[in-house]
Order: structure tokens, then sequence, then C-alpha cells
């Protein structure tokens, strides 16, 4: 029996360990900083095995309640030898009563579906 959880353990440690294959773009980590009233400076870190030109994560968004996008950050380029990367955003006003957000990540092949990240705003 020890056998087989060794063997699970050795497969499970493998598969973690394993490229990303290229699919949909997940936002691992979002932080804010509170920059002003109201106003805030997001950064957000995103995985995607982007391939070139036609396949790479191409923006990342800060989305409020019913998934309303308040900003987006547009990715210009592939980031194939850069994976995860983070980006920011910043000067971006939310509404006044705003305790939360959630990030989103979309590729070009695949569109939206990744992981997403939701954070309480920090407060005064």
């Amino acid at each position: 029996m020890r056998f087989y959880y060794r063997l699970a353990l050795i497969i499970s440690m493998a598969v973690a360990a394993a490229p990303v294959v290229a699919g949909q773009a997940d936002v691992l980590k979002l932080t804010a900083e509170k920059t002003g009233r109201h106003s805030y400076r997001f950064a957000a870190t995103v995985r995607h095995a982007d391939s070139g030109w036609s396949h790479y994560a191409d923006r990342w968004e800060i989305l409020g309640p019913e998934d309303k996008i308040l900003a987006t950050r547009v990715l210009h380029h592939p980031h194939v030898d850069e994976q995860p990367f983070t980006r920011s955003l910043g000067s971006i006003k939310l509404p006044p009563n705003l305790t939360w957000v959630r990030a989103r990540a979309h590729d070009k092949k695949h569109g939206y579906g990744g992981r997403r990240v939701t954070i309480s705003l920090p407060q005064e």
C-alpha cells in the first residue's frame, strides 16, 4: 500500500511541475493600493502559455458586482519567455461604496474562463 501512496505523490509532484499547456489565462495574484479618494493602483500577476502573436494573454480586467468592467489593462504583446508576469494599472477611480473587486484575464484564442482572483479594497 505504501508503494501506491509514494507513486501518487510522485505523479502529483510531476503534474504540478509540468509546464503550463496553452489554454485560458489565469490571474494568480491581485494587489490594490489606495492612491487617493476612491482611486486605486492595481497589479495583477497573470499566467498563460503564450505561444506567439495569435495566442497570448491580451488583457486583464478589474470587475465589480455583476462582473461590471471597472478598468482594463491591455497587454500589447506576447510574454512567451516571461511567465508568470505582473503588470500594473493606476489612477483607477472606483465607486465610493465598493469594498471588493475581482480580476480576470483574457487570451486571444480562448477568451475568458481562467482563474479569477477577488480581493478586498484597502480602506484609509
